[in-house]
């Protein structure tokens, strides 16, 4: 009999709990997040749904990876916040929209509100998602005037 091969990638365990709950575990860290079903699927709302995470996942992959590419190219980079809406289609069920509006620190010049632009466009998470995923994004910065 073969023995399972050894995993290459991250481990991540889900286990069910009773009322629509799962409790995930990220296999190298040891931390666990708590998700349940929507309200407007049976669940209470009180916690993540599975839907919220990819959401989550898209705001935090963007920031992480300008951060992490302005670590890399020497570009000096404050704090950034998203904001994600995910917006849900009519059934079957699925996320059809995750609008994205990610607030930029002062200072970036414009080279590099580009390439910022153009590296959050770009993050793991935006590229693993379905094309038919609409994924709009938009970016304002505290040293610019805002339009309207």
């Amino acid at each position: 009999m073969s023995q399972p091969s050894q995993p290459t990638g991250v481990v991540m365990t889900a286990v069910t709990a009773p009322a629509f709950k799962t409790q995930l575990e990220h296999g190298p860290s040891g931390s666990r997040i708590a998700t349940e079903a929507p309200k407007d699927n049976g669940g209470t709302g009180a916690s993540f749904s599975p839907t919220d995470l990819v959401g989550a996942a898209l705001a935090s992959c963007a920031v992480t990876t300008m951060a992490l590419v302005a670590s890399r190219e020497g570009i000096p980079f404050g704090e950034a916040r998203a904001t994600v809406e995910k917006r849900m289609t009519p059934p079957p069920r699925r996320i059809g929209e995750l609008v994205l509006q990610i607030q930029m620190p002062a200072g970036l010049s414009r080279a590099h509100r580009t390439r910022m632009e153009e590296v959050a466009h770009g993050c793991p998470v935006a590229r693993s998602l379905h094309p038919e995923l609409k994924l709009p994004m938009g970016f304002t910065y505290p040293d610019e005037p805002r339009e309207g």
